[in-house]
């Protein structure tokens, strides 16, 4: 087991001491200077091997990504990747950089291995974040890059699709698959693009650009939409319709949730923001099942929500999903989740 492995039990105290924003940017800066350096770059873990899949026409390494979030700015994308992930998704960027809402808003549950935040967005921009994608090298070694767009704040909600087309416009030509964030509960009224009409507008826009950007760049780009977890059966048969409607690539279930009834109780449970970690896993599940129904048994379906162990990992597959991705669970066991996840995906693909 690597250094790596072996250190974050013992490092993870002193970080869990740190404000949770501070420790997440101390990390992401200690990873990168790790993989930057040639002599502690074997530190990092050695990937296990895992089975390559098929994910929206594009083949991942292993069937376990990245969740976007952990890396808004794309400035980590080589790092991360050299832990092991099949993929890896960065975001969401917005097209104007955004400072997002006011500090503190990043909060643990430990009692849950859960978190609260409510970063709304907070991001350099399109522009910054485009540079930085294309100075990563994860795409020209055969990784898969997914980059994550969403809409500004301050841009009224009439007028969020302009947003996404800005997004879609800038990140195409450097995305192996591009995500679509309707779903963070932290962009004010952000999750009414979920609803039947303003979601077929919105995914209708963006499938007609797309038709454009594949001719101009002479390649296409599958599009993936990521959804909340707190919709009841009617909203995910309508988000279904409109998927395969509009000729959208994959689903990503699901995002954070507003509910607090497996923390209620808890320090930080009453912080507004979205909830993510183990409370998030069952609801994900009932999406990931509720949309496999719906769409068929060839769809595109990412688990993501509440994955501490490979096991976790395994239910998403069982679910419906096709790929799962990981963020907080990272947080609370570090790399070795990563690789637990691969081995035992692999071990059930047998």
């Amino acid at each position: 087991m690597s250094i790596l492995f072996k250190s974050y039990a013992a490092v993870r105290p002193l970080l869990f001491n740190m404000d949770a924003e501070r420790a997440h940017n101390f990390t992401l800066s200690a990873l990168n200077r790790t993989y930057q350096s040639t002599l502690l770059r074997k530190a990092l873990p050695q990937p296990p091997s895992g089975r390559a899949i098929k994910l929206m026409g594009l083949r991942c390494r292993n069937a376990v990504g990245l969740a976007a979030g952990l890396d808004k700015n794309g400035e980590y994308i080589d790092a991360l990747a050299a832990l092991g992930f099949g993929f890896v998704e960065v975001g969401t960027v917005t097209p104007l950089p955004q400072a997002g809402n006011p500090q503190p808003r990043l909060f643990r549950l430990p009692q849950q291995h859960a978190l609260i935040n409510r970063f709304g967005f907070n991001n350099h921009g399109l522009s910054q974040f485009v540079q930085h994608v294309k100075q990563s090298q994860w795409r020209s070694q055969g990784g898969i890059l997914g980059l994550n767009i969403g809409k500004n704040a301050a841009t009224p909600m009439e007028l969020a699709v302009n947003d996404y087309l800005t997004g879609l416009d800038a990140v195409y030509p450097h995305a192996d698959y591009v995500t679509v964030n309707i779903s963070s509960p932290n962009t004010e009224n952000l999750r009414a693009l979920q609803s039947e009409n303003e979601l077929n507008q919105l995914l209708g826009a963006l499938n007609e650009r797309r038709k454009v950007l594949s001719d101009q760049y002479q390649r296409y780009v599958p599009i993936a939409v990521k959804i909340a977890p707190d919709l009841d059966k009617t909203q995910i048969t309508a988000i279904a319709q409109s998927l395969l409607t509009n000729q959208i690539d994959g689903v990503i279930a699901t995002n954070t949730t507003l509910s607090r009834d497996l923390v209620a109780g808890l320090p930080h449970a009453d912080e507004k923001g979205g909830l993510s970690g183990p409370p998030v896993h069952a609801l994900s599940l009932m999406v990931i099942r509720a949309l496999r129904r719906e769409l068929g048994p060839e769809f595109p379906i990412i688990g993501v929500g509440g994955i501490q162990s490979g096991y976790d990992a395994q239910d998403k597959l069982d679910a419906g999903a096709n790929a799962v991705q990981l963020y907080t669970g990272l947080i609370y066991k570090g790399p070795q989740l990563i690789h637990d996840c691969i081995q035992q995906l692999a071990l059930n693909a047998r």
